[in-house]
């Protein structure tokens, strides 16, 4: 159990790192200037790629930049100030700009990276806390990122100035999206793997196919349409007209409701035990939008129609299954 006085001792230190890294946000307002305008405008012209380098910290931070600006549309890489060294500046093309990430601006990795980058014609962005510094003198173009202490007491871990460097970052790959006008039809582009992604662009057309079609007409018996249901194990079937157009539908539910209220079911059909102009789905409406049908309505499969003709089942089953749900 801890004590009272270590509880305290730990909520004090908790509210102290969020009230100064707190602090340092706020602070960044001031660095959207000319100075952050000019990045923007150079990566949002440029004919090649940002290439995002730093060591310790700031090399974590720039992976997450990296991914940032990938998904947002920009394309990135990350390459390792240490590795960079060591063959990685193979990696860079005289149309890319390379960003270093330092605090200092002082590490001796990237003092020894500035003259290199220079040899090979590339614009480069320094990201950095002391405007002073041998990096902020050098870089074509400047993110400030300033910080006057960490958030750890002893002003030694990365922890404030590494928060400056990944909303700076956030900052700059969200004005690049504002310039592109970025949708979510192209963030779902980048993202199909994911829910979000699937959300974005899964259409029911993209669903539907999976399944048989189940469908029995007006005049269907009672016995061929238990058949047509049981066959296709989708617990439902359209009810169509001659011209394939849906009429109706049959779930289990109905079959159920048919056998409480009736006590005569020799010469039933399918008319007698269908739902009438039941909801129905656009082929290619999105995956979403057929759940959130669904949801209204408290059903759990959708018949689908492509210009009002009858095409199949979206079921919630397959929605669970895709990771809309």
């Amino acid at each position: 159990m801890l004590s009272n006085n270590q509880k305290t001792l730990i909520c004090n230190a908790a509210r102290s790192c969020i009230e100064i890294e707190r602090n340092v946000i706020n602070q960044l307002l001031n660095s959207i200037n000319d100075d952050f305008i000019n990045v923007v405008g150079a990566l949002f012209h440029m004919k090649g790629r940002v290439v995002i380098t730093g060591i310790g910290k700031s090399a974590i931070i720039g992976q997450k930049i990296v991914a940032t600006l990938n998904s947002t549309g920009t394309p990135a890489l990350f390459m390792h100030a240490a590795d960079a060294l060591h063959g990685d500046l193979g990696m860079i093309r005289n149309d890319d700009i390379v960003w270093c990430i330092s605090k200092s601006g002082e590490t001796q990795e990237i003092k020894a990276l500035i003259p290199l980058i220079k040899t090979l014609g590339s614009q480069f962005i320094g990201m950095v806390s002391q405007r002073d510094s041998t990096l902020a003198k050098q870089a074509d173009f400047i993110l400030h990122t300033p910080v006057s202490h960490e958030a750890e007491p002893n002003n030694l871990a990365p922890t404030a100035s590494t928060t400056a460097q990944v909303v700076l970052g956030d900052a700059v790959a969200v004005a690049l999206l504002a310039m592109r006008g970025f949708s979510p039809q192209d963030f779902a582009m980048f993202h199909p793997g994911g829910s979000l992604g699937k959300k974005l662009y899964l259409r029911v057309n993209h669903i539907y196919p999976l399944h048989g079609k189940p469908k029995v007409n007006l005049n269907t018996s009672l016995r061929e349409v238990i058949i047509e249901m049981t066959g296709q194990r989708l617990g439902v079937s359209a009810v169509l007209d001659d011209d394939q157009r849906i009429v109706g539908i049959i779930t289990d539910g109905d079959l159920r409701r048919m056998l409480q209220n009736s006590t005569e079911i020799n010469g039933l059909c399918a008319k007698d035990i269908m739902s009438p102009n039941p909801k129905t789905i656009d082929a290619e409406a999105l995956a979403v939008d057929a759940f959130r049908l669904m949801r209204e309505n408290n059903i759990t499969q959708l018949l689908v129609a492509d210009k009002e003709i009858y095409v199949g089942v979206v079921h919630i089953h397959d929605l669970i299954k895709e990771g809309i749900i």
